[in-house]
């Protein structure tokens, strides 16, 4: 019942929105007309009437409406600049006439008044008088079109040079360097091309041998650089004069002299980040004013049959979306009861995509979106593209909620950190482990992951699932022998790669059976996925086995005063699961960021760690792109209970 109430609430508030039709018109199409006569009777181009009409890409249908931008509402990124010069070639007079104007005779000569009065002196301070005559000029005016520069070049890499390097000649961090090429080896090769910012030949640093050269650390200032190399911030800036402008950040690589300590030296892997001071945003002063901010998710209402309460109740079971949609809202709407306890004021926009791209093209043109404080959603990659890329121009920022992958647009924030950030976090973790012996066991669907954890953990023991004897499959096992022949005396870290629920079960139970006073284990995996929490995987064994792993989330407690978890059920007379915690989390903190910053782009740097019922945000902003969530849990199990581990 919770659901279907709440889809009749809904279906109020999408039947009540008002549509903000001031930036279009529409166009009733006549027998005869194609796009070319419509674009150009209302001086707009084709591609602007198709982007807003899908069905007109086909063929025009006489009697339909077409919505039509007016001119300047949508406006493309220019590939090309266009200046003019204006040169005085000498004057015309003009003897003014009854009831001509400045105005009139800049329309008839094409100047513009100011040029007129610049060359009439006397009229900036007298009105134009019949009889007068004045001088107008004339000019010889010359077009320009530059073809505008590419932000990025690239650049071939020399003999000795690693990234560092690269990165300091054209005065990025190792991190920026590492955004512009995606599938850059960890070790650069002479001759391999690279992404690097499109920067002024003599804007271009040369590594100077007789230097050392440092990389700036997370958090750290002029201070801790000086207890590292005894140099003082006037010391660093005149060897580093970008300092000036720039400041201090991470992953900057600075110039020092080469008898310092502590210098950065090509090859040595760089330390991991260092956990950002947490921000509790509900304790700063918060901003009064009306923020605004624009719901998008794909409910499919026109597909739900309200009249009857057992089709509604089927349509939430079978259709994934609108599921999905009611419990991430349904976190939203507690956030925003939230919300206005603590006194903030908001103007809630919901809208339903119906997981289509024309009717999310129907809510960009119906709605004026530039007074927009911020937009959750939609879900769909394909459909929060259209929405990020449409609203771009105007600078409204969007955020991504549950997706793994999208563009990562200027305007863009994804609240979920990638797979690779968070198969990093676990590796990291345990790298800060000298002493431990480590082994990799995994099935032949993972024996990539067996082989980059090899790279990593060089003097790992590792060992695969044993084999079928006819087919040569996976048997998905391994015998008590093979485990007791790669664990040693001591703390023991296991990798385990598979996601097949029987080899998780075979593994740990194996494992569990050898801790003793001599042989300490840790069970850990670099992608947790359902399997281990398969009904076939015990628990216990998985809590014995100290069992970590790194997530986006974490699991609240039912049993710590959780007011959300109270105030969620008192409302809907059950739990939140994972979606619905997401929503009230996810909304939380991007309201909260709002109002207690400038905007969600400023809060970055003022909130830079933020954590919520299950969710934590700590965004980045990639080079020539948006913001990425970079907050990550590492969790492990104890005493059947799931507990964070704090870095």
């Amino acid at each position: 019942m919770k659901k279907t109430l709440y889809i009749l609430g809904l279906l109020l508030i999408f039947c009540g929105a008002r549509i903000n039709a001031q930036n279009y018109t529409t166009h009733k199409v006549q027998a005869g007309e194609t796009l070319e006569k419509i674009a150009k009777q209302y001086n707009v181009s084709k591609s602007a009437i198709m982007s807003l009409n899908p069905d007109a890409r086909q063929e025009l249908q006489v009697s339909s409406v077409l919505i039509i931008p007016k001119p300047g509402v949508i406006v493309q990124q220019p590939e090309t600049t266009t200046t003019q010069t204006k040169t005085l070639l000498g004057f015309k007079t003009h003897k003014v006439k009854r009831k001509e104007t400045l105005y009139s005779l800049s329309k008839e000569y094409d100047v513009t008044q100011e040029d007129i009065k610049k060359h009439n002196p006397e009229l900036y301070a007298n009105n134009l008088r019949k009889g007068d005559k004045i001088k107008i000029p004339e000019y010889k005016i010359e077009t320009t079109v530059v073809q505008a520069k590419s932000p990025l070049t690239t650049y071939t890499v020399q003999p000795k040079e690693g990234k560092w390097r690269i990165a300091y000649k054209y005065g990025i961090t190792v991190q920026e360097l590492e955004d512009l090429n995606p599938n850059m080896k960890d070790v650069l090769q002479p001759g391999d091309v690279v992404n690097v910012p499109n920067k002024d030949e003599e804007t271009i640093k040369e590594v100077d041998e007789k230097y050392s050269y440092y990389t700036v650390l997370p958090k750290e200032g002029f201070y801790r650089i000086k207890l590292k190399t005894g140099l003082t911030q006037e010391q660093l800036e005149k060897l580093n004069p970008e300092l000036e402008a720039s400041g201090l950040k991470e992953g900057m690589v600075l110039k020092i002299p080469f008898k310092a300590e502590n210098s950065t030296i090509e090859g040595v892997v760089s330390e991991t980040k260092s956990n950002l001071e947490e921000v509790n945003l509900t304790n700063v002063t918060k901003d009064r004013s009306i923020k605004t901010v624009a719901v998008m998710l794909p409910f499919g209402l026109h597909k739900v049959n309200t009249d009857s309460i057992y089709d509604t109740k089927k349509q939430i079971k079978e259709d994934r979306y609108l599921s999905v949609s009611l419990d991430f809202y349904s976190g939203v709407k507690v956030a925003l009861d939230s919300l206005k306890d603590l006194g903030v004021n908001l103007k809630v926009d919901v809208y339903d995509t119906q997981n289509r791209e024309s009717k999310v093209a129907s809510i960009l043109s119906r709605n004026n979106f530039s007074d927009t404080d911020v937009v959750i959603g939609p879900l769909m990659p394909k459909l929060f593209n259209t929405v990020a890329s449409r609203l771009k121009s105007d600078n409204v920022p969007v955020v991504s909620p549950l997706t793994k992958t999208v563009d990562l647009g200027e305007n863009v924030f994804q609240t979920r950190p990638t797979e690779k950030m968070i198969e990093d976090a676990v590796i990291n973790h345990f790298q800060k482990d000298s002493t431990a012996h480590f082994v990799i066991i995994s099935d032949s669907k993972h024996k990539s992951e067996s082989d980059k954890l090899k790279t990593i953990f060089s003097r790992a023991s590792v060992l695969s699932s044993r084999k079928e004897r006819k087919s040569g499959k996976d048997a998905f096992y391994v015998l008590d022998q093979d485990v007791v022949s790669v664990l040693k005396p001591g703390q023991n870290i296991v990798f385990l790669e598979t996601d097949n629920p029987g080899f998780i079960s075979n593994v740990a139970s194996i494992l569990n059976s050898k801790i003793n006073n001599q042989t300490k284990i840790i069970l850990t995996t670099t992608k947790k996925d359902r399997a281990f929490e398969d009904e076939e995987v015990r628990n216990t064994h998985l809590s014995n086995l100290q069992f970590t792993y790194a997530d986006i989330n974490k699991s609240f407690n039912e049993d710590e005063n959780n007011s959300f978890a109270k105030r969620y059920k008192n409302q809907f007379n059950e739990l939140p699961n994972t979606y619905a915690v997401r929503g009230f989390d996810i909304t939380m903190d991007v309201v909260l960021r709002l109002v207690t910053s400038e905007d969600l782009y400023n809060s970055v740097i003022s909130a830079g760690l933020t954590t919520y019922v299950e969710n934590k945000f700590s965004y980045k902003k990639k080079l020539f792109g948006g913001y990425y969530n970079d907050a990550i849990y590492i969790l492990k199990y104890q005493d059947l209970k799931i507990v964070e581990i704090a870095e």
